[in-house]
């Protein structure tokens, strides 16, 4: 692991809770260390920090974290596992029982996106969105 930044996330006393939930999530994960105050984990050779900071501050959707998958099984294993707990959004966000925002997108979302032409009918659909369908932004 070479992450020289990496984000800080400020829980309510359920960092250790909250890094092995996500560690259970993301297949290739790991808790790297954890105190009663600290959590360091990885995400898919990601490093986190989650503390337990207190209740003055909370998650807003103001700062998520995008999921880029490459299938419709991908998209449909991340909603579904991040968002049962938490609440629904539309364009592919999601609030975590936590309360972190998250992205869930296709990866063929920015190459439809750069093509002038299809672009407005992409943005059209998945306006219409909750959880991104891969097919129909395809077919738009």
């Amino acid at each position: 692991m070479t992450n020289k930044m990496y984000p800080c996330l400020w829980f309510d006393g359920k960092a250790s809770e909250a890094a092995n939930y996500y560690c259970s999530i993301f297949k290739d994960s790991k808790i790297i260390s954890e105190n009663t105050f600290v959590s360091m984990f990885e995400l898919n050779g990601n490093k986190f920090m989650a503390i337990n900071g207190g209740p003055q501050y909370k998650f807003t959707p103001a700062t998520s974290f995008v999921i880029e998958c490459d299938t419709q099984e991908e998209i449909d294993y991340y909603w579904e596992s991040l968002g049962k707990e938490g609440r629904y959004d539309r364009c592919g966000w999601l609030d975590d029982k936590y309360g972190v925002s998250w992205q869930i997108v296709p990866t063929v979302l920015h190459k439809l996106m750069a093509d002038p032409e299809k672009s407005p009918r992409v943005v059209e659909a998945f306006m219409k969105m909750s959880k991104f369908d891969i097919a129909t932004l395809l077919n738009a």
